[in-house]
């Protein structure tokens, strides 16, 4: 068996309000400080170290983990999830 990190990403879909992102911009904007940023969007990473005998099945428990403890809400939330052999 191989070990594996899996990252997951959370991140609001489209047309989902962002109140973090909208608040970080505003303490820009209010500083005066790095006007050329126009949108800034959060996100939240979980990282994973697995054992498993190849990418996809490692992907996959990650998914099945993910799902059974509701980690995220799939009617706002969109999830990207990549798979990187140690």
């Amino acid at each position: 068996m191989a070990t594996y990190d899996v990252h997951v990403i959370i991140e609001n879909k489209p047309g989902i309000s962002d109140p973090e992102g909208e608040t970080i911009l505003n303490d820009l904007v209010l500083k005066g400080t790095h006007s050329t940023v126009s949108k800034i969007k959060t996100a939240k990473m979980l990282k994973f170290t697995i054992k498993e005998k190849d990418k996809k099945t490692a992907q996959n428990k990650i998914c099945e983990i993910c799902d059974e403890l509701r980690i995220y809400n799939p009617m706002v939330s969109k999830v990207s999830i990549s798979v990187i052999e140690n």
